[in-house]
């Protein structure tokens, strides 16, 4: 009996992802026992609705003959097939919704291990609306035929086995019945392509709403703030009101199939009732015989439904699963199609012990154990792909090129589970997720950090202030700001005070080597001084690389590196750089062009950056 006590599995599998029809044909093998409980039950259920017929012909002819003692086993056998298709119908019902439960979570568990392997490369390789919509509405969608797939085996052995019984009672009825059943169940089968069609068009069309809404409602203060939101709003609604078209068009051609299949077995049981009628008055059957033939035929309706169901699941599964399957057949790979990473020769809990120096290969970066490496791009992109990339987070690397290694240990030779351990990128726009502030920062650690420490590091005094009073009880007195619910990807906070949250939390992660990717481009001057002193101290001792072009940062670093056109440069102290390089001078301090023949103290810029360290900086506390 299948039970949803062993939710979530322990180990969901590997699923064949190779198709569509693939990876349906695995997740049914995976719950065989499952279906095969519900197959059993559903077979007991339609046979003991199958054998009222007979029972019932049996007391209508005891009563033409006059006989009390078969009425009497005719009222018996009612009552026990009355018990079996109660017991048959609950335990169908509760083993197949077991079965679709089941299904989704295992397919969930899944794509949400394949989000967890591939991090930041998901979404560049899937649109995120389709993402949600294979995570949500395509999930039940595939539970739905799996769990149909029991019920629609029930149906088909108790419609062949009635139409075989039909046969042998009474030949002359049952050949009609015999010959007709197959028709019934495949008179829908030229409608299904166009269905299925129409079916497809209504979830692309979803789908494409989907990911609008969700790029709208992400953007939706920054739309407010330009004034676009109506415009917004307005594409939304032709694409809302196009989803609707499609579903009507769609609904409509099911429609079509559910009056086939009321249509055509209604004038089979016409066509049964009225000759079985004449026959009864030639007295060549009798009424029992007569009653229990229509009622039998009457029964097949019921199975009879279980095909359109099937059918209709298997058209909205299928693409559903095709979808699904596209997801979890995404893998880091190589150009050559070799795994980024392998099972390797680390063990997972052996990651904390991995340390030393981490090195790019195709940059040539160097991040010193212990230090505060700070890392200048010529190229703002650039610095988020190498961000990724020493994370081992890049989504292909061409044939024979190296990963990141990290004390000489190459990444994609450790298990993936090691790698992100050792390694913690935050990228420039990190996610927060919604819960409590404690619920935020409980992030597997070292313990080393508390988040005390970590939040005072970030400075986040002021957050803590505004959820406290978002905490506040009827009367006005501040709560518990750790206990204060954060919506969904901190929406209710700036910009800046989501950067810092993020930032507080990979600290408190603390692993060997923490990547920083523009951690204070979303506060003010003052705030990102005070950010890069605390980092300084809160990391010591251990690698940090921090992606920045801030003066305020660099002057806090232990080692800045330049990084021009894909390869690091040159190296050393930053007020070194900006006297001695002058490509590295024009990124850091805005200049138009560089010259090697100016006078970095002519600058007014770089005067201050020689004199004091404190140079302006033009980054202010975001709204959104």
């Amino acid at each position: 009996m299948p039970s949803l006590r062993k939710l979530p599995l322990s180990d969901p599998g590997v699923p064949d992802a190779r198709t569509g029809f693939r990876f349906l044909l695995w997740l049914s093998f995976r719950e065989g026992k499952g279906l095969a409980a519900a197959t059993a039950w559903g077979i007991l259920h339609m046979t003991a609705v199958a054998s009222f017929p007979a029972a019932v012909g049996m007391a209508v002819q005891s009563v033409v003959d006059r006989s009390g003692s078969r009425l009497a086993l005719s009222g018996g056998l009612m009552l026990l097939l009355g018990v079996l298709t109660a017991l048959g119908d609950t335990m169908l019902h509760r083993t197949a919704v077991t079965n679709w439960i089941s299904v989704a979570a295992r397919v969930q568990q899944l794509l949400a291990g394949k989000t967890v392997e591939l991090g930041s490369v998901l979404t560049r390789r899937v649109a995120a609306g389709e993402v949600v919509a294979v995570s949500t509405g395509d999930v039940e969608k595939i539970g739905w035929f799996v769990e149909a797939l029991a019920r629609f085996t029930s149906a088909l052995v108790a419609t062949v086995g009635v139409a075989v019984a039909l046969v042998v009672y009474e030949p002359a009825l049952g050949v009609i019945v015999a010959a007709s059943v197959p028709v019934l169940a495949l008179a829908v089968l030229p409608l299904l392509p166009a269905a299925t069609k129409r079916a497809d068009l209504q979830r692309e069309k979803a789908g494409k709403a989907t990911e609008l809404a969700s790029d709208t409602v992400a953007g939706l203060r920054v739309l407010r703030g330009i004034g676009g939101e109506e415009l917004f709003l307005d594409r939304y609604r032709r694409a809302s009101q196009q989803v609707r078209t499609a579903a009507v068009h769609s609904a409509r051609m099911w429609a079509a199939i559910s009056a086939v299949q009321v249509v055509l077995p209604g004038l089979l049981l016409v066509a049964v009732a009225w000759d079985g009628a004449r026959l009864a008055m030639d007295g060549r059957i009798s009424v029992g015989a007569l009653v229990t033939v229509y009622g039998s035929v009457a029964f097949l309706m019921f199975p009879l439904r279980n095909f359109e169901e099937i059918a209709m699941a298997w058209s909205f599964s299928r693409p559903s699963a095709k979808r699904a399957a596209r997801v979890l057949a995404l893998t880091r790979e190589t150009a050559g199609g070799t795994a980024v990473f392998s099972e390797g020769s680390v063990a997972p809990e052996e990651a904390g012990a991995l340390a030393g120096e981490m090195y790019d290969p195709e940059s040539g970066l160097r991040a010193p154990v212990g230090l505060l490496t700070a890392v200048v791009c010529g190229d703002p992109d650039a610095a988020g792909v190498l961000a990724d990339r020493l994370g081992g987070h890049s989504p292909v690397r061409a044939e024979g090129e190296a990963s990141a290694l990290l004390g000489g240990q190459a990444l994609d030779a450790l298990p993936l589970a090691a790698a992100r351990a050792a390694v913690l990128v935050q990228d420039k726009d990190p996610v927060l997720l919604s819960g409590t502030l404690t619920e935020l920062l409980g992030v597997p650690s070292s313990g080393r950090v508390t988040a005390e420490q970590a939040l005072t590091a970030a400075q986040c005094a002021d957050v803590l202030d505004a959820l406290a009073q978002s905490a506040a009880d009827p009367a006005g007195v501040a709560g518990d700001p750790m206990s204060a619910r954060i919506t969904e990807r901190g929406r209710s906070l700036s910009g800046g005070q989501r950067q810092r949250l993020a930032l507080a939390r990979s600290l408190i992660a603390d692993p060997e080597v923490l990547v920083l990717d523009e951690p204070t481009s979303a506060v003010d001057a003052h705030t990102e001084a005070r950010i890069a002193r605390g980092l300084k101290e809160l990391r010591a001792g251990r690698t940090t690389v921090v992606l920045t072009s801030s003066p305020l940062v660099l002057d806090r670093a232990d080692l800045v590196v330049f990084v021009d056109e894909g390869t690091a440069t040159s190296a050393g102290d930053h007020h070194e750089l900006l006297r001695t390089d002058p490509r590295y001078r024009a990124v850091v301090t805005r200049e138009s062009e560089p010259s090697d023949d100016r006078d970095p103290g002519h600058s007014p810029v770089t005067a201050a950056v020689a004199g004091s360290g404190a140079v302006p900086h033009t980054s202010m506390e975001e709204s959104a």
